[in-house]
């Protein structure tokens, strides 16, 4: 069996002591994985192995965005407070520590030619730095939101920044302006990704589509139809063919010119972190609370590289052989790149011939000198737990490649249908301050990994809450006496009639809401879905508003922020989760107006609108202080939803 997958795990290992936030891979080999946690640890592994190859420290908040360099001779961090940092791998040493943004660095990429960094962050700017001399050379504004992914053109002309105000904006490195705004995307924007060679953008968003962008008009070429997850990552091939987007547990390989999906293939990654593509293989990641996972899709095996066609109303067979599947293939495929060739122009990669040249066409309108005191000069070290793999991955004999010298291998799949056991390795532990590396062999791995101490689960969700109810000789235990088939399908039914009941009664609720919706009065919508009482309700409605953050207004904010308020202490993280997502918007779009209103001297004489006005946003900052005091005592919490209650405390921060 394991000769047809197309998809399997690789492995999962424990990555950091505490939470990961971030996960890159390298994208000239596939083969090494950078990661980020609260820790303040940057942490690099080897696909496929357990023990950490390097770990590199300095950051003093949890790091939240990593990126290696185009020939993964570097990598930047950007951290929770806005600042970066910059290692040479190969020196073993940092290059750089930068500061300017005031807020978590969500995006990180290299200029093509090395010299240059861009990031963006929550504090909704755009920043390009030069990483060898002056710090900060320009600050890109505009975006209204946080900024969820930057990336340079490929000719080093460009960067396209995307926002979760659902805006791609085209910024122009040498005019130090921007070109242009790209906005047919109706949720937060995620990912952006140029095409190798032509004139052509991708950009995948919280909408579930993927929309291709012509760079010449400006113009949206095509876009897929609408996914039922949102597009957390976009990868287009390395020739140019087409493109790879990754959703939850699912990989889809898409065309632009005409759209279509050329295949759909499962994978059980959950929300995926970053993909990259090496030896005619697809490498994914993806991370929950201390641990990274990898996954594996075998390309040959996925259309339109091989495998058997893909067909969205099922998977028949043609009666052609594979060889004449695999020669219409082709030919399709060629005569699409010829029309392409003639449609659309290509980037111009070649470096220019020299350093100077291309440094005195950045605009330097903005510049700051870096900053590194003495005291994160003693903090910066590299702990090099594995000096061989380190030095055959970042100093090779050959200076003209930085892969691993032994041949490299694709990896198999596993012997049976299983995923591979999980490998609970300990990342590392040792304290900041220490030598910058360590020749010292690498400590031999244990048989077996030492137990983990128990966890007190935050969650507050048992697993008992999930099984049947009843007395210790009722139901099937996992031992004993296996149950008939009556006895099993009983037991499944139980519990159905009551859920079913739950369901219909709150697809009544929802249809009551609707109807209200679609007469245009969305605060009548609002105050219906109040009344009924019912969280699923609301969570339902907050996450229609916190697709269309141009529907709130202060007098909705005063109405859900009371909901806001309860929905913070479910134990259910998809309800945390939309209160988090609604009290970003109305901390971002209102919080000034709340905050002025509230400071501003009394007026004279009666004005009844500003009364009014000054009573809605009291009675916000009541709430909102409520709910501070809930977010301060979750602020450990794990994974996605800890992560937004921290970007929350930084935005309320501004309210003092």
């Amino acid at each position: 069996m394991s000769q047809t997958k197309r998809a399997w795990k690789l492995q999962e290992f424990v990555a950091h002591g505490n939470n990961v936030n971030c996960v890159a891979l390298s994208k000239k080999s596939g083969r090494v994985i950078v990661t980020g946690g609260e820790d303040r640890k940057v942490n690099l592994w080897i696909v496929g192995k357990p023990n950490c190859l390097m770990s590199l420290c300095g950051h003093t908040t949890p790091v939240e965005s990593v990126r290696f360099g185009h020939e993964e001779e570097m990598v930047v961090a950007g951290s929770m407070s806005g600042a970066l940092k910059v290692w040479d791998l190969e020196q073993a040493k940092i290059m750089r520590t930068l500061t300017g943004h005031t807020s978590s660095i969500k995006s990180l990429d290299f200029h093509p030619y090395g010299d240059y960094c861009t990031s963006g962050s929550l504090d909704c700017n755009v920043k390009l730095w030069d990483i060898r001399k002056k710090g900060c050379i320009y600050t890109y504004r505009g975006h209204k939101n946080g900024v969820n992914c930057v990336r340079f053109s490929p000719d080093g002309k460009w960067i396209a920044s995307a926002g979760e105000d659902g805006i791609v904006k085209i910024w122009d490195i040498t005019a130090g302006k921007i070109l242009t705004d790209l906005t047919y995307h109706t949720g937060p924007v995620n990912i952006v990704e140029f095409h190798p060679n032509e004139l052509l953008l991708a950009s995948g968003s919280s909408d579930r589509t993927v929309k291709f962008w012509d760079l010449e008009n400006f113009n949206m070429v095509s876009t897929t139809d609408g996914d039922s997850t949102p597009v957390r990552n976009i990868l287009f091939h390395p020739e140019g063919t087409c493109l790879f987007s990754g959703t939850k547990d699912l990989l889809k390989v898409y065309s632009w010119e005409p759209s279509k999906c050329y295949d759909s293939i499962p994978v059980n990654w959950g929300e995926v972190a970053d993909i990259a593509i090496g030896h005619n293989q697809l490498i994914g990641t993806s991370f929950s609370q201390t641990n990274v996972s990898t996954f594996v899709v075998d390309l040959k095996r996925v259309q339109p590289f091989g495998g058997i066609p893909h067909q969205e109303g099922g998977s028949n067979l043609s009666s052609k052989n594979i060889d004449e599947v695999f020669t219409d293939l082709s030919l399709s495929n060629s005569s699409v790149s010829e029309g392409l060739k003639h449609s659309r122009n290509k980037f111009i990669t070649e470096r220019p011939p020299t350093q100077s040249s291309r440094q005195a066409s950045v605009p330097k309108e903005d510049v700051e000198e870096p900053t590194q005191d003495k005291e994160d000069q003693d903090n910066d070290s590299f702990e090099i737990a594995n000096p061989e793999d380190y030095r055959e991955i970042f100093r090779p004999k050959s200076r003209l490649s930085h892969s691993p010298t032994r041949p490299v291998e694709p990896f198999q799949p596993p012997p049976d249908d299983g995923d591979m056991e999980p490998v609970r390795q300990p990342a590392p532990t040792r304290s900041n301050r220490t030598t910058k590396s360590s020749n010292k062999p690498p400590a031999k791995p244990v048989a077996k990994p030492s137990p983990r101490a128990p966890e007190e689960d935050k969650s507050g969700i048992s697993p008992e809450d999930f099984l049947p109810k009843g007395g210790g000789n009722e139901g099937y235990t996992g031992v004993g006496k296996m149950p008939s088939e009556a006895e099993a399908f009983t037991t499944l039914s139980s519990g159905h009639e009551a859920m079913a009941k739950v369901l219909a009664h709150r697809s009544k609720n929802l249809q009551i809401v609707r109807a209200m919706w679609t007469s245009g009065n969305t605060k009548t919508a609002v105050d219906s879905a109040i009344s009924m009482k019912d969280p699923s309700v609301i969570v339902d409605l907050l996450n229609v508003l916190n697709l269309k953050s141009g529907l709130w207004s202060l007098d909705l904010c005063s109405c859900l922020l009371p909901q806001v308020q309860d929905l913070m202490d479910s134990k259910y993280d998809s309800y945390v989760t939309a209160a988090c997502e609604a009290l970003k918007i109305i901390l971002r779009n209102f919080g000034p107006v709340i905050k002025s209103n509230l400071t501003a001297p009394p007026s004279q004489g009666v004005d009844i609108s500003r009364e009014e006005r000054y009573r809605k946003c009291r009675q916000c900052y009541e709430n909102l202080s409520i709910i501070r005091s809930k977010v301060a005592q979750r602020g450990g919490a794990p994974g996605k939803v800890g992560q937004l209650l921290r970007e929350i405390q930084i935005l309320m921060a501004s309210m003092d």
